[in-house]
């Protein structure tokens, strides 16, 4: 077994991260909290609630079943877990 640690190149790895990281999170955020993200994700909310309501469902219900719906977009991309890190509230 090589006992050799690549110091040198780990370093380089390590230099190159730091500074392409903070340009990947920057770019990151703006998709997701861009004006054109949430144009998106209200036409995706807007025609789910629409959908089901052309199906019968009661507005109530609808209205239930679509803000679980958006929740589950949050989820995925992060904003709740992405808000709680920001206040402090993990």
């Amino acid at each position: 077994m090589d006992n050799n640690i690549p110091v040198k190149e780990i370093a380089q790895m390590l230099d190159m991260v730091a500074e392409k990281l903070p340009g990947l999170v920057a770019n990151l955020m703006n998709t997701v909290y861009s004006e054109e993200a949430g144009t998106n994700i209200g036409k995706a909310v807007g025609a789910f609630y629409k959908q089901l309501i052309e199906s019968g469902f009661n507005p109530e219900d609808a209205m239930a079943m679509t803000k679980d719906y958006l929740n589950s977009i949050k989820e995925m991309i992060g904003i709740g877990q992405f808000n709680q890190t920001i206040n402090g509230n993990k």
